[in-house]
């Protein structure tokens, strides 16, 4: 049997951004066939793939996220793990692995996921129709070190809802020694990042909004331009905090429009919802903490406003019983730094941990 080690530092020294993720899908694909797994599917149209051990009902299923992030590591712009993904479909691998020879009372579904990043993968898996005859879908993420110490586990990662708007200022261009001729687009942008800032809702609920991305602008410094494109990211603890924001920010750009007579044109990028848990699901995942790593690594809730699209299962399958296991591993700096390391001893651990789980559920 390969080593998990290796497993994991295939996997973290290529990894593939959202939707590009072929590579390590036949990576995966090759590796659990050598291992003697029969029922492994990939897709015609998309990367990915799906693997299934035993028979029968229940039906387990474990999801991995795949896709890595692009970002600038030590000057150089590149795919890099720095959410922990690689780990992630290491510690799925292994249950698999762990799971493959024993007797088991029902079927164990293992879904390796691209596009979380993009926040549109889970529901791509789920128009694929992979989880309409699931009982209980378990997830997981690595957890920075200010949320979980080292070897704790939390069984339910209360995530909250993000979505990512892009956005056109469209307008005419103009001599920038005649700036009354146009509406400075970089004005109205500015104007617009400080709606931004004034925006808020109900401060009993998590949230923030702020612009992420603004270019506007050629080579040429004297022309005043009529055009930008910008970004803005939103976060909110629930659905409904999402949607009040998204409101806010909609009445904020129609303003701007009409007093700058420009066009400010807006659509969602990526929209991942807040977390839809389950106590039953958590339970389970409990014991499993428990049974594997002993009572006292058995951690609180995390509740965070970071998001994850594995909610889009229960959202869009409401008969789903579902929750993600955190997983304390000493991770520094944070999730997304360029630099994220952590402790890769824990991932034995979480094997133990994810294995019990699905063992616990199929034999309750």
């Amino acid at each position: 049997m390969i080593s998990i080690q290796d497993v994991f530092n295939h996997l973290h020294t290529h990894a593939e951004i959202s939707w590009e993720e072929y590579e390590t899908t036949n990576y995966i694909k090759k590796l659990l066939e050598s291992e003697g797994v029969q029922q492994v599917r990939t897709f015609p149209d998309i990367p990915g793939l799906v693997a299934e051990i035993g028979s029968g009902k229940p039906v387990v299923a474990v999801r991995a996220d795949m896709d890595a992030l692009w970002q600038e590591v030590d000057g150089e712009f590149k795919a890099n793990h720095s959410c922990g993904h690689d780990a992630h479909m290491t510690i799925t691998i292994g249950t698999l692995l762990s799971l493959k020879d024993q007797p088991l009372h029902g079927t164990v579904r293992f879904l390796f996921q691209p596009a979380e990043e993009k926040g549109n993968g889970a529901l791509t898996f789920v128009s694929q129709g992979l989880v309409d005859d699931v009982d209980y879908l378990y997830g997981m993420h690595l957890r920075p070190a200010e949320e979980l110490t080292c070897g704790e586990f939390s069984p339910v990662i209360k995530h909250g809802a993000a979505r990512f708007i892009f956005g056109e200022i469209n307008g005419d261009d103009a001599h920038g020694a005649r700036p009354h001729l146009n509406s400075n687009a970089i004005n109205v942008a500015t104007e617009l990042n400080n709606h931004i800032c004034g925006i808020g809702i109900n401060p009993m609920v998590p949230h923030s909004i702020k612009m992420t991305q603004l270019m506007a602008g050629g080579k040429n410094a004297n022309i005043i331009p009529g055009n930008a494109k910008f970004s803005v990211d939103l976060r909110a603890q629930t659905n409904e905090g999402m949607e009040a924001l998204d409101l806010q920010l909609r009445k904020a750009c129609n303003t701007l429009a009409n007093f700058y007579d420009v066009e400010i044109n807006l659509s969602i990028g990526a929209d991942v919802a807040a977390s839809v848990t389950n106590d039953d699901a958590t339970e389970k995942m409990s014991e499993g903490i428990i049974a594997a790593a002993g009572k006292e690594k058995l951690k609180e809730p995390i509740v965070t406003t970071g998001g994850d699209d594995f909610h889009f299962y229960t959202i869009k399958r409401p008969h789903l019983k579902a929750t993600m296991l955190g997983i304390g591993c000493d991770l520094k700096p944070g999730l997304h730094h360029p630099d994220m390391t952590f402790d890769f001893d824990v991932i034995p651990k979480s094997v133990e941990v994810m294995t019990q789980t699905v063992l616990n559920t199929l034999n309750p």
